[in-house]
């Protein structure tokens, strides 16, 4: 990445990128992108449980869209010791929804989850993109579990946001800068 595209050179939550779309808008493709201008080896954090051959077939296909040089390490609920072993490399995590996902069916601790992520990406020494589903822009769910998981996956990106040195919005493929 060069230094003019804004985050080279920085650390911490300065040196994060907030990638956030809905389902199939091209976020995942374009945070890839951002990660793929610095050097490899590049770490890609795979938020996803496979519960089903559907979803198994999800994980194949962005497997095999990527390009050379990752790492790939599969982590549904600890992300903070997975950037913290990363060191100087880049990360790219996909997909903090999906985690979110995988704490409440846990019946995790949320709030202490989500601080230990921004604790995490404090540490960080080097470029970290994290890929969320914007889900606040549908109608309220019918239900307690699905409006708790939308309300704590706005906390989270908000949380992210406000710290993160870029945030971006992806609709239609077509990326539009936030931050």
């Amino acid at each position: 990445m060069q230094a003019s595209e804004g985050t080279a050179g920085m650390t911490g939550m300065a040196g994060a990128v907030l990638v956030l779309g809905g389902a199939r808008s091209g976020k995942s493709s374009f945070a890839e992108g951002i990660v793929t201008r610095w050097p490899r080896p590049w770490i890609y954090v795979a938020t996803s449980r496979v519960y089903d051959a559907e979803m198994r077939d999800r994980v194949a296909h962005h497997r095999a869209g990527r390009a050379e040089g990752w790492d790939t390490v599969e982590e549904p609920r600890d992300i903070g010791p997975v950037l913290d072993a990363a060191g100087v490399r880049p990360v790219l995590v996909d997909c903090l929804t999906l985690w979110l996902t995988n704490l409440l069916l846990d019946g995790c601790d949320i709030a202490q989850a989500r601080d230990g992520l921004l604790s995490a990406l404090r540490r960080r020494a080097a470029p970290t993109v994290l890929v969320g589903n914007e889900v606040g822009l549908g109608i309220v769910p019918d239900n307690a579990l699905a409006r708790r998981f939308r309300d704590e996956a706005g906390l989270l990106h908000q949380a992210i946001a406000r710290e993160a040195g870029r945030v971006v919005f992806v609709a239609a493929g077509l990326p539009m800068e936030m931050k």
